[in-house]
């Protein structure tokens, strides 16, 4: 029989077939939560009035003049425009009004948001009530409150450091370079300064965290940051890639926040029983594949299933190419190997992301399906592909019965091979 596979690119899907030929092949997923818009409110409500570890939001706000509320950036799967009016709705309800609220999209070292992305990201309602930020990394829009027993310093927007009550929101699930997203990754690196971010991200070459797990120096590390300001309440939520909400969990933003994670274990992570010679992989399509930058991390997932000297075949279409001026920089001008080399001695925030090419490309293969020029792709190291179809056939034709994986959201899978 012949296996039809449909892989997310951007905001449509590529679609080709699996001939008998190569019959050995098997499709990864995280688990998936046909829910309605009414359920995931439901659950957000829920969580809020029955917290972890603080008294319920609409209790811990009475008497509160300047409330801030960290949102995710649009290249997460955090619903914000679902959290949003949910919060607002308990503020109002503990008398603080709207124009107490100042909403901060905790970009990191990410792009700005455009005034109609922003209105996308939160919904034209909310919009519409409170005020909304892009955070700066900028030292001089950040305030310098401390430094972590790692050296980490701790600057952070200045907004934030102002209020009086902090709420931080996002979507919990694994994360490569820090066990596990959500809590306090709202902080650091959301609304935190390019030196902090650098700093805590350049731990990642002495130490390699267990994916899925927070138990680790560099997680640590964000969490040493609340020693120096407070998150005086968070919501997490755990979602699908339609960000349905599967889960979600309020109060502390450490106690809260590990309940969350093991709530989100049984989505994300895969146990899988072998290496593949061939992997197909996308990272689910908008906004997981809107930049190399975001679906870097896909690939890394895939390379994690695919056999030494294996081949790995992403789809991912890259709107806005690279996603980082100076990782594409690096791309453009410096030789792989040198740059390798130096940022193993001298972590760079952004051109990291050689590294984690480097440590794929060093194994296997990588064809990319991708609206990234030619000549880029394989400055990379990568293939550049047109034609998917052909392209895979070509793949199979050089191979003798070929086992194949398919992970059609690349982004949100995990796998975790046994005996590996």
């Amino acid at each position: 029989m012949i296996s039809i596979i449909t892989l997310p690119y951007g905001k449509s899907t590529l679609e080709f077939s699996i001939s008998p030929l190569s019959a050995d092949t098997i499709t990864y997923s995280h688990k998936n939560a046909a829910v309605s818009a009414d359920t995931s409110a439901s659950r957000i409500r829920h969580a809020l009035v029955e917290p972890h570890g603080t008294a319920p939001l609409r209790v811990l706000a009475r008497g509160k003049q300047r409330v801030v509320i960290l949102i995710s950036d649009g290249t997460r799967l955090s619903p914000s425009a679902v959290l949003l009016p949910e919060i607002l709705h308990e503020l109002n309800e503990a008398g603080v009004p709207d124009d107490a609220v100042d909403v901060i999209i905790a970009l990191g070292m990410h792009r700005k948001h455009t005034e109609a992305e922003i209105k996308e990201l939160v919904g034209s309602d909310t919009f519409h009530r409170v005020r909304i930020h892009n955070h700066s990394a900028a030292e001089q829009d950040c305030v310098r409150l401390g430094v972590t027993s790692a050296g980490t310093p701790i600057e952070i927007n200045r907004t934030a450091t102002k209020a009086d009550l902090r709420i931080a929101t996002g979507n919990i699930e694994p994360h490569a370079l820090v066990g596990i997203s959500g809590g306090v990754k709202a902080l650091i690196p959301g609304i935190a300064s390019r030196n902090c971010i650098e700093h805590n991200h350049s731990l990642s070459l002495q130490h390699t965290p267990i994916v899925g797990q927070p138990d680790n120096a560099i997680h640590r590390d964000l969490e040493e940051a609340l020693n120096f300001i407070s998150i005086d309440f968070l919501l997490n939520v755990v979602v699908d890639h339609n960000q349905n909400v599967m889960e979600a969990v309020a109060g502390d933003p450490v106690t809260a926040h590990r309940i969350g994670v093991t709530l989100a274990e049984c989505y994300f992570l895969v146990p899988v029983d072998q290496l593949y010679d061939i992997v197909l992989v996308s990272p689910g399509g908008h906004p997981k594949d809107i930049q190399l930058y975001q679906a870097i991390k896909s690939l890394r997932n895939a390379a994690t299933i695919t056999k030494p000297g294996g081949t790995i075949l992403m789809a991912a279409e890259c709107s806005e190419m690279f996603g980082n001026g100076l990782f594409q920089f690096w791309v453009e001008t410096k030789d792989r190997e040198h740059a390798v080399a130096s940022l193993k001695q001298q972590f760079v925030l952004g051109p990291h992301k050689v590294l984690h090419v480097d440590e794929v490309i060093s194994k296997h293969t990588v064809y990319l399906k991708s609206t990234v020029p030619q000549p880029l792709v394989k400055l990379l190291g990568f293939e550049p592909v047109d034609d998917l179809r052909s392209s895979f056939k070509h793949i199979i034709s050089n191979s003798v019965s070929p086992s194949i994986a398919v992970m059609p959201h690349g982004a949100l899978t995990y796998p975790v091979v046994k005996n590996n």
